[in-house]
């Protein structure tokens, strides 16, 4: 099969030597052009129309070597075959030394030859479809060894391609594991800031007299120990992005210094007499429930406000089951390439296991525990056995829904349901209103006998909305006992 017509250039002083290859490279489809002399190679091959150039060492008005050096600097991507005599072999290994792709010694072989193009020509190929992905991979966000599948973590992906571009402050929120930090960074790899630091600072394993040095900095001789003056975090982060974490358990007086920087953009040395200009991103994420430290006055207004532009909700684990299977995957393939080995394989049972734990720890439990099993598992295949004894779901969460839920209302309405949840118009609506959200919401509350805090956390909403829904419903809630009464009092 012929190859695919390029152009060739063949620069060599011998007329018949420059005769014959063009005969031979002409019968493989190829068009040949030559020079006779460096000089006039060295201009011709300049042409963006050559592909492949083959280039005697030993040339009239300037050697191949030379013609070799101001081809590597006008076209590096250019492949270059030095033809070379047998006593000019040494030559010949200091052009390979220089960039030339290959060398063929006179007198040679058409078909030697042939080949040997068609080797340079693949490899170029090859070359090119690097520089091609590492292109596209530059345009295709990062999301920094984050996997997931399900619909919620789709979510959580498209919003982190929205914000990225801008300079918004974005608040993630989440329970503790879920991958908050690893969300941050990905927006911070996509964001105009990537070539610049993201500093991350967990608020909640720092004590308050240590943080707010470690934030602000401190000059020499600011307190009993500071022996010298140090950045802090936010002078460390100029350019690019501070990651506040655990944001909820920072101090209240704490607060308000955060929030002076965020308005005036600068900062105070601890000890320090001068505002330092900053230009950071925020990026902070919490596990608690911002708004009721508001309402109890453990978290401040303005700057919950402040935080709050764009905000990014992490769903638990055990909302997103479907992410399990990857993520277990993942964790054995990361293990085995810190150990060295070979990934070792879940079997159906174990991964069953893992699927229907509700992972309080969200991910991060996920990763130790397959972790764990890699440790302890004697074979290739991880077991059952190999698991942690996962201790049993709380009645009311995990698998036990389904008694009360599925039985009600069965796969085709459950689909249904599925389908039809974001449908709030015309006879959609009513059809999702009368034959589904009504009988799930009655058959949630009969599982929970009555406890609407309960009912809330098994629909994964909030009580307020549950509450709302029951009244424009007009459901009668269940009660039995005290507790559940008590709890849903207002």
């Amino acid at each position: 099969m012929a190859e695919p017509r390029r152009q060739i250039l063949v620069v060599d002083d011998e007329e018949t030597v420059r005769w014959a290859v063009q005969k031979a490279l002409e019968r493989e489809g190829h068009t040949v052009l030559h020079a006779a002399d460096g000089p006039g190679g060295a201009a011709a091959a300049e042409a963006p129309g050559v592909d492949l150039v083959l280039l005697d060492v030993r040339l009239p008005g300037m050697d191949g070597l030379e013609v070799l050096a101001r081809l590597r600097r006008s076209r590096p991507d250019l492949p270059v075959i030095m033809m070379t005599a047998h006593g000019t072999m040494q030559v010949a290994v200091e052009a390979m030394k220089g960039g030339a792709y290959d060398y063929i010694a006179k007198p040679f072989d058409m078909e030697e030859l042939k080949l040997l193009v068609r080797k340079a020509f693949e490899a170029r190929a090859l070359t090119q479809e690097v520089v091609r992905l590492r292109a596209a991979l530059e345009g295709r966000p990062d999301f920094g060894g984050i996997v997931g599948q399900s619909a919620g973590m789709q979510e959580v992906a498209k919003a982190v391609g929205r914000v990225a571009a801008t300079d918004l402050t974005v608040l993630i929120r989440g329970e503790s594991g879920t991958g908050k930090e690893l969300i941050a960074r990905a927006i911070h790899a996509n964001s105009r800031r990537h070539q610049h630091p993201m500093v991350a600072v967990n608020c909640a394993a720092i004590p308050r007299e240590l943080l707010e040095s470690e934030l602000f900095g401190h000059e020499k001789g600011a307190f009993t120990g500071a022996v010298a003056a140090r950045r802090g975090r936010f002078e460390q982060a100029d350019g690019g992005t501070l990651f506040l974490d655990e944001i909820g358990d920072m101090d209240v007086a704490l607060q308000t210094k955060i929030l002076r920087v965020l308005q005036e953009r600068q900062v105070e040395r601890l000890g320090g007499e001068r505002s330092i200009p900053v230009d950071v991103r925020i990026i902070a994420a919490t596990n608690q429930d911002l708004e009721a430290a508001v309402a109890r006055r453990a978290f401040r207004e303005d700057l919950f406000y402040r935080l709050n532009v764009v905000v990014i909700h992490v769903p638990p684990l055990r909302d997103r089951r479907e992410d399990i299977p990857p993520l277990a995957e993942h964790f054995l393939t990361q293990f085995a390439a810190e150990q060295g080995g070979e990934p070792k394989v879940l079997s159906a049972e174990a991964l069953e296991r893992l699927v229907q734990h509700r992972w309080p720890g969200n991910v991060r439990e996920l990763e130790n525990v397959v972790k764990r099993a890699c440790v302890q598992a004697p074979t290739a295949m991880l077991l059952p056995e190999h698991l942690p004894a996962f201790p049993a779901a709380p009645e009311g969460e995990g698998e036990a829904p389904r008694e009360g839920i599925e039985a009600r209302l069965g796969e085709g309405v459950r689909a249904e349901l599925r389908r039809l949840r974001g449908a709030r118009d015309g006879a959609l609506h009513d059809y999702f209103v009368s034959c589904l959200e009504r009988p799930l919401l009655e058959a949630v509350l009969e599982r929970a006998g009555g406890n609407q805090l309960k009912a809330a956390d098994l629909l994964g909403i909030n009580r307020n909305t549950l509450r709302k829904r029951i009244r424009e419903l007009k459901i009668e809630p269940q009660r039995r006992g005290r507790d559940a009464a008590g709890e849903d009092e207002p």
